[in-house]
């Protein structure tokens, strides 16, 4: 028993060191120049701008709303960052709402 703390920190180390596995919508494993742009859209002035009008007090209709305007921001900023560097656009023509 006295060696579960130490395998515990074990698993834990590994399993932070892994990094999550991105994909698409279809769940196809992104290449590493679309997991650059999915990290410059995160990084982007209009996805930013999301995060000033989350409202202190909890509000789920405030949440709703923000998170899927974050959700077309990060996409549109994603897909610009594709596009300015020649590559292909995952899915069809238009983003993919809720209803």
């Amino acid at each position: 028993m006295r060696f579960a703390p130490f395998i515990l920190l074990a698993l834990a180390g590994c399993a932070a060191s892994q990094q999550r596995m991105q994909t698409d919508v279809l769940g196809n494993r992104l290449s590493p120049e679309q997991e650059e742009c999915r990290a410059e859209a995160r990084r982007s002035p209009e996805v930013r701008a999301t995060y000033r009008e989350v409202n202190p007090t909890p509000n789920s209709v405030n949440d709703a709303r923000i998170r899927e305007e974050r959700r077309i921001a990060e996409t549109t900023a994603w897909r610009r960052c594709l596009r300015e560097r020649g590559l292909a656009l995952p899915g069809g023509v238009e983003i993919i709402r809720g209803l």
